[in-house]
């Protein structure tokens, strides 16, 4: 099976974390036969500097669009 997962790395320790969450993810997937699109988006104070809003619409859009959502830290 193919699952698209919104990854949500937030700031802080966010980032460490979904990466570490991503390769469990990879390794699952290979063991079991399943495949996980991985498509970032833009939350909390990283998305500030980038776009002035802590969530932008372009965030909020592709998780509804999403399978899943794995959201790190958030400050």
């Amino acid at each position: 099976m193919t699952y698209n997962i919104a990854l949500l790395k937030g700031d802080g320790i966010g980032p460490e974390i979904v990466d570490s969450a991503v390769e469990v993810l990879n390794a699952v997937g290979k063991k079991f036969g399943h495949t996980f699109n991985f498509t970032p988006y833009l939350i909390g104070g990283s998305a500030i500097d980038a776009t002035g809003k802590p969530l932008p619409e372009e965030t909020v859009k592709g998780c509804l669009a999403s399978d899943s959502v794995l959201l790190g830290a958030v400050g």
